[in-house]
């Protein structure tokens, strides 16, 4: 396998690098352009363009979006329908999830307030969102774990209407889907997607309710529409490909190690698998590794062109040039598998979730460990953060200002709103002084 094997010494390491790091996230233009006119469309015919697209784009029939709606009754069905060990880990997973955000709502989604020494009251007024959707893929790719993800920290938070949207091409629903979204008290679930779906959400139809905001990853079309429909309604992020960055001090099993660069390397071509170790003969051992483990992936073909494509074995100086470089690249999922994680996770700022130690694949995050597998790509967890429960909460400033706190903070607000040549404001401030 042609695999980019580079050492942070050599003269050329930046440019080669960044070439492993480049990835355009500029959307096609005629990707661009049919999105807007889908968006159009449903925003000015409802219900009829959003049949319409179903019956085009998913060679699904119907005689109104009623009928695309799934019950509760057809969603206990299939989870009576999945086998008792898919129930079991659908409802483990779940648990474990619904733990994680319940404690994430104790540590920062509570309402505060307090009076300060002339008895003016300051604060915030937490509430959830009245309304979300999810969008979760259907088809060839079909991920409960997805619903999980997204419907229940909504719940946690207090969300009481969450409205999912999954596209069924052919009409073939993935039961592992409809059950996962039983578990998760999905509220409402409809069989339509694309961005005649995100446009549905967020316009609203005679039949698909308008939401507040939408969560959920999507393909190229989808991740288009919410940016399109972003302003009219709030979105979780924009998502690139699929990231794992393998911190290796030469400890861990180098199987474990290449199986973990396959996990992500499986979601797409382009995604991308990268491992960084101050230890040569690790590295050596993990490229062989690869090469003994790959024929054996079903998705040998993805897993190939995505290693060749955005893949890379760095060897570096040390552990703590490897965490330097790691905050660069602020990865989507990063594993720290070293004997020693406790040691390097302090140096680390920029991820979307970290993994210590050797047991800790990437793989238990996306579907049970409990914090959300929806995660900052290409990037942006230099700024950005997991969804969470705050993602489906608003924050409201309480501010009860007492009469002595008139007096105190009227002359600061006057004079700085007639700096600002604010009248109003200023003579606003001031009618509350004492004469």
């Amino acid at each position: 396998m042609n695999l980019r094997q580079l050492s942070t010494t050599a003269p050329d390491f930046e440019a080669e690098f960044q070439r492993v790091l480049h990835w355009s996230a500029e959307t096609d233009g005629a990707i661009e352009n049919r999105v807007a006119e889908i968006l159009a469309d449903v925003k000015a015919r409802g219900d009829s363009a959003v049949l319409e697209y179903t019956a085009r784009f998913d060679r699904l029939d119907a005689k109104s979006v009623a009928a695309l709606e799934l019950t509760r009754e057809e969603l206990k069905a299939a989870f009576e329908q999945i086998t008792p060990a898919q129930r079991d880990a659908l409802q483990a997973a779940a648990a474990r999830v619904r733990s994680y955000h319940e404690r994430q709502l104790e540590a920062c989604g509570r309402s505060w307030s307090y009076r300060d020494e002339d008895g003016t009251l300051l604060g915030q007024k937490v509430t959830p969102l009245d309304r979300v959707g999810i969008y979760v893929p259907g088809g060839k790719a079909a991920y409960p774990s997805s619903v999980l993800m997204n419907a229940i920290p909504a719940h946690v938070a207090g969300v009481p209407e969450i409205i999912m949207v999954v596209p069924t091409p052919g009409g073939e629903k993935n039961p592992l889907v409809l059950a996962a979204a039983y578990v998760a008290g999905v509220s409402r679930a409809f069989t339509i997607g694309g961005a005649q779906a995100v446009a549905a959400l967020a316009y609203g139809t005679a039949t698909v309710p308008k939401v507040d905001k939408i969560t959920g990853p999507g393909n190229a079309y989808v991740a288009s529409a919410k940016k399109h429909v972003f302003g009219q309604v709030g979105i979780d992020m924009i998502a690139g490909p699929s990231e794992i960055l393998v911190l290796a001090d030469g400890t861990t099993d180098p199987d474990w190690v290449a199986m973990d660069l396959f996990s992500q390397a499986e979601h797409d071509e382009l995604a991308q698998s990268i491992l960084l170790s101050p230890d040569a003969d690790y590295i050596a051992k993990v490229r062989a590794s690869i090469d003994k483990l790959l024929p054996k992936m079903p998705r040998k073909d993805v897993i190939q062109a995505s290693l060749e494509g955005r893949g890379a074995l760095i060897l570096t100086r040390s552990m703590d040039e490897a965490c330097e470089i790691s905050n660069r690249i602020a990865p989507e999922h990063l594993e720290v598998s070293s004997n020693e994680p406790h040691r390097w996770e302090p140096l680390l700022r920029h991820a979307g979730a970290i993994f210590l130690g050797a047991y800790t694949s990437e793989s238990l995050g996306d579907y049970c460990a409990g914090p959300n597998h929806v995660l900052p790509t290409s990037g942006t967890a230099r700024f950005s953060s997991p969804l969470g429960v705050y993602d489906f909460q608003k924050r409201s400033s309480l501010i009860e200002v007492s009469e002595a706190g008139a007096q105190k903070l009227g002359p600061i607000a006057a004079e700085l709103a007639y700096g600002e040549g604010l009248q109003g404001h200023a003579r606003a401030a001031e009618m509350r002084l004492r004469r």
